[in-house]
């Protein structure tokens, strides 16, 4: 009997992201190193996981979600500022760079949205945040 994908399932799975125009926006496939998904554990949305549900080891699936599904809206309260007097020379305060900060439980990306005078923008929302996302599902295995 071939296992399929329950609310209390962990799955193997190769995860390819796609943006409205076709885009890759990023791939498991890309370090041969598929994701682990741990059913109902709140790390992806309940629309991504009601995606996944009777899914089979070797099967394969498309789907979109809108924003609210995938990586959420863009927060307000996810945008700081800083003094450019925080960069360096290895992390330059240059719109578009990803400056990965260190803080208490982890580290947190943001990119630099914007340099005025002294003050730095940072975004630290999802850099998909607000846009649909296309999701190919590859599943390896489901335990």
């Amino acid at each position: 009997m071939t296992n399929l994908v329950t609310a209390s399932s962990q799955i193997i799975a190769h995860i390819t992201m796609k943006l409205a125009d076709g885009s890759a926006a990023d791939s498991t496939k890309v370090n041969k190193k598929p994701a682990k998904i741990i059913m109902g554990d709140t790390s992806i949305s309940p629309a991504f996981e009601q995606q996944l549900m009777g899914m089979s080891a070797g099967e394969s699936k498309e789907f979109t979600l809108a924003a609210a599904d995938a990586f959420g809206e863009p927060l307000p309260e996810n945008i700081h500022y800083m003094d450019i007097s925080k960069f360096s020379e290895e992390a330059p305060a240059k719109v578009g760079n990803i400056i990965t900060f260190t803080q208490p439980g982890g580290e947190l990306p943001g990119m630099i949205k914007d340099v005025s005078g002294s003050s730095v923008t940072i975004d630290f929302n999802h850099p998909l945040a607000g846009q649909a996302v296309t999701f190919v599902i590859d599943v390896v295995e489901v335990k």
